[in-house]
């Protein structure tokens, strides 16, 4: 095989070693070689267990009998999901050296379905935005992206195939978009987050990494218990383009590129309109806000009181700050607020297949100390719809931005076979 290990896609390894021309074994020790020569510049992982991941791997290739459907997969976990065999620090020197009882119940399925855990990637602390130590594998001076910047970094780096993140705000598109993979944000309440620390359960869900759609299609299959299938091919969608109230915060380039994409998915024979969100949707932002800040400051309320001087000045003046000013009546008045846009955008995409909208406001900005812009995810996280970001296009400086995708709530398989038509019409 010409391609190195390392290189191939989830579903091309589970099709290898389940025939038998590559070992689990092999497919592993590339990885870990990869990681190996890239850590150093990338800081992608917060926890490595190589030796670990070595024999399952070799139990994998010595057992008989059926082979799961991801068989010999290497995979990263953000540090804020459990593994039994692991540290679960949670981007936080107040959990140094945790250790959890029990894998977190994507961690359990994955091992299930025959992945090999790698290890624990690098989270922001507590997948907020005080940033930790990762660095953009594109360009080292600039961010991958928040809160799952290990997640989104070692899979665009070739160390893994696939990596579990989280979104409570951008945590999962933003790092999609600035690194160049695809990134994808289920309906909410779809997957199951027992075992995955809690920020704001109202908003939170998992996020998945990989390298192609297809795989996305297989890991949502292996976390909902479904036999997987391939994608369904499709016709061509509906698609509104929805510039959304904030596209002013979008920069020139990104906004040339997007307008130039509608009229390349349309030249391609899809149906391109624009799709203008009511007014009141201005506000989701701020409702947002209130939401997660209120749940969030309640969530950590042992480290408020026990740690405050470990928390970082980042978030003790920010998402803390926030939450402690937070009223109950204005979080559930907010909470509120959010579920009725959620019945009105059902209503929205009653004209359209998916949306089209800005994943980013432009390529990872240069410096370390911000995880970039959030509002592009803010909207379609609080209204519950399943979102991907395909790495379709390219900005001034060379580097990848996504093409953020959004389907109605509940059609997170179409949305998949949607966004596969999307990309290879921008091929």
């Amino acid at each position: 095989m010409s391609t190195l290990p390392s290189e191939l896609t989830a579903g091309e390894i589970a099709a290898a070693t389940r025939c038998g021309s590559l070992t689990c074994e092999t497919v592993t020790r590339a990885c870990l070689e990869r990681i190996q020569a890239r850590e150093a510049t990338v800081q992608a992982w917060q926890h490595l267990a190589g030796e670990r991941a070595l024999e399952r791997a070799r139990a994998l290739d010595a057992a008989t009998g059926p082979r799961g459907p991801l068989h010999g997969v290497p995979f990263g976990a953000k540090d804020i999901i459990d593994a039994a065999d692991m540290p679960s620090e949670y981007g936080s020197p107040i959990h140094r050296g945790h250790r959890p009882g029990r894998d977190a119940a994507c961690v359990a399925l994955m091992r299930r379905a025959g992945a090999v855990l790698v290890g624990k990637t690098v989270t922001t602390e507590f997948a907020n935005v005080h940033p930790g130590k990762t660095r953009n594998p594109l360009d080292p001076e600039r961010t991958p992206g928040g809160s799952s910047s290990g997640s989104a970094a070692a899979v665009a780096d070739r160390m893994v195939p696939l990596a579990l993140g989280t979104q409570t705000t951008a945590s999962t598109i933003r790092p999609a978009s600035f690194c160049g993979v695809v990134g994808y944000r289920p309906t909410w309440g779809d997957l199951r987050l027992s075992g995955v620390l809690e920020a704001a359960g109202s908003l939170d869900t998992l996020g998945l990494f990989a390298r192609s759609i297809d795989d996305i299609a297989l890991l949502r299959d292996v976390l909902i218990g479904a036999e997987p299938k391939p994608l369904a091919e499709t016709g061509k969608p509906r698609i509104g383009f929805c510039r959304t109230h904030l596209w002013d915060k979008a920069e020139p380039s990104t906004q040339r590129l997007l307008e130039d994409t509608a009229c390349a998915l349309a030249q391609a024979g899809a149906s391109v309109k624009d799709a203008v969100l009511p007014a009141a949707f201005a506000r989701i932002p701020d409702a947002h806000r209130a939401v997660s800040s209120y749940e969030f400051t309640r969530n950590f309320a042992w480290e408020i009181d026990h740690h405050w001087d470990a928390i970082s000045e980042t978030l003790r003046s920010g998402r803390l700050a926030q939450g402690m000013a937070t009223s109950f009546e204005q979080y559930r008045e907010a909470r509120e607020f959010l579920a009725a846009c959620r019945l009105t955008l059902d209503q929205v995409f009653e004209s359209y297949d998916v949306l089209l909208a800005p994943a980013a406001a432009g390529e990872a900005p240069v410096g370390l100390g911000s995880t970039g812009y959030t509002g592009f995810c803010t909207l379609w996280t609080s209204t519950h719809v399943p979102a991907v970001t395909v790495p379709a296009l390219q900005g001034p400086n060379g580097l990848p931005i996504g093409v953020q995708l959004l389907a109605r709530r509940d059609h997170d398989r179409e949305l998949f076979a949607f966004a596969r038509w999307v990309q290879r019409a921008l091929r």
